[in-house]
């Protein structure tokens, strides 16, 4: 969107020095009420890029949804460059039903996007929701947590072979990001792929509020911000040590060989050193135990929650760390950003 000019969409705008708050239609429920998603915008009086901030693409992640309330309806945005497009709840009919996926036919709206008129449930939705507010953006945060029973350290994830991408991830300020294009459908390969860097912020777990993983991802937001010059009196925060995962050899998902109860070891964001015993599995009568071990030394970017398990299951995603971040890591006294001690 060019500087100084009202935010269009299908339907109404929002002037400079403006904000409002709608409900948008982007489908029908089976009794032909309005299924509406709620949009906040705020259009600064000055200049600037227009960013979108998004939350719930996954009914039942939750933390971004108050990151995004917070920022359009806490934060004194009066000296805002630019226009922030926040839209705290996209799939709002699974947030209804609190489940991950669109409760039509069981669709992942994040993997739908760009979406397409005359197509199916989700792809209608993902279109009504990209052509008027993904779009006009110059670049976005799309925010989200693990899936039900498990949880993830605060992580940033975007192409990083892509500059602007590149600047954006960086700029928020997180301790790892993953480098990935991510898969085709999602919000953030294919906004980046039309021109829009978008990055991924995960943290925490599905149904909840956590108030440590909020504020930090606050935080990250208002970096990111600071160095589009949205806002003033903010600095790019440096977050003290950083590790980028470009080569899927540095990263692995560990997962259970045989069936039963899970003793994890560890928390969310731990360092792990090559051969320390991640968790044991065990049976009923604790009689039959085995042990899980580190097959590197790395950070425990996501963890097993929910301590049961098949053969097969995840039980964490750990990532390659290398020596001077390690010694980096080793000499803080505090847990990585999003750990809960």
């Amino acid at each position: 969107m060019s500087d100084s000019e009202a935010f269009t969409y299908n339907g109404g705008k929002v002037s400079p020095g403006e904000t409002q708050n709608i409900r948008y239609g982007i489908s029908e429920t089976y009794l032909g009420d309005p299924v509406r998603i709620p949009v906040t915008i705020i259009n600064g009086e000055k200049p600037g890029p227009t960013a979108f901030l998004t939350a719930a693409t996954h009914g039942d992640e939750l933390n971004g949804i108050e990151v995004v309330r917070e920022i359009a309806h806490e934060w004194d945005l009066s000296g805002l460059a630019g226009t922030l497009v926040c839209l705290p709840v996209l799939n709002v009919p699974g947030f209804l039903a609190q489940q991950r996926y669109l409760p039509i036919y069981d669709r992942d709206l994040n993997r739908s996007f760009p979406g397409r008129e005359g197509s199916t449930s989700a792809k209608r939705m993902a279109h009504r929701i990209f052509s008027n507010f993904i779009e006009p953006c110059d670049f976005g945060l799309d925010f989200h947590t693990s899936t039900r029973g498990r949880t993830n350290m605060l992580h940033v994830r975007g192409n990083m072979a892509n500059k602007s991408v590149h600047r954006l991830a960086l700029a928020y300020g997180s301790n790892v990001v993953l480098d990935g294009e991510g898969p085709d459908g999602t919000l953030r390969g294919e906004a980046t792929r039309a021109g829009i860097p978008t990055i991924t912020i995960e943290m925490g777990e599905a149904h909840r509020f956590q108030r440590g993983l909020i504020d930090d991802a606050l935080a990250g937001a208002e970096s990111v911000f600071a160095e589009y010059n949205m806002i003033e009196q903010s600095t790019v925060r440096w977050p003290g040590w950083r590790t980028i995962i470009t080569d899927d050899r540095e990263k692995t998902w560990i997962r259970a060989d045989v069936g039963g109860i899970v003793d994890m070891h560890y928390g969310r964001g731990s360092l792990v050193h090559d051969g320390d015993r991640i968790c044991t599995i065990t049976n009923p009568f604790k009689d039959d135990n085995v042990t899980v071990e580190a097959p590197f030394t790395g950070l425990l970017v996501g963890l097993l929650e929910n301590p049961v398990v098949y053969p097969g299951n995840p039980l964490c995603h750990l990532v390659e760390l290398s020596e001077k971040t390690r010694r980096v890591v080793e000499s803080r006294q505090t847990p990585p950003n999003g750990n809960e001690t």
